[in-house]
């Protein structure tokens, strides 16, 4: 899970904290510990950067999809230097359980 490995730059910090802050509102857990982020890359732009969070659904049909990616939108951008926000929503790999951490695995009684 990309989440795991800790992030080096202060603004790359400062999206995984922001994304930490948004949730699937059907599960009580973040976006983050459920493994709905694959990655988190960044472009320059001549006013900053652009971000771009490569993510994904539990389900294609996720009735809150729109509501997640307006979150992140909201949240990301506003993070000084960041300029633009894009999200890709990505299908392959499928997300699965095996994607959420230990952590909310057992907030949600899977452990």
């Amino acid at each position: 899970m990309m989440a795991d490995i800790p992030p080096q730059d202060p603004i790359e910090k400062q999206v995984w904290d922001q994304l930490r802050l948004c949730y699937d509102y059907e599960i009580p857990v973040n976006i983050v510990e459920l493994g709905l982020i694959y990655g988190v890359t960044f472009t320059d732009l001549p006013e900053g950067k652009q971000a771009t969070i490569q993510m994904t659904f539990t389900s294609p049909m996720c009735p809150m999809g729109d509501v997640i990616k307006k979150d992140i939108e909201r949240r990301v951008s506003a993070i000084p230097h960041v300029r633009k926000v894009l999200i890709e929503i990505v299908w392959d790999p499928p997300w699965d359980q095996t994607r959420m951490s230990e952590a909310a695995k057992l907030q949600l009684g899977l452990m």
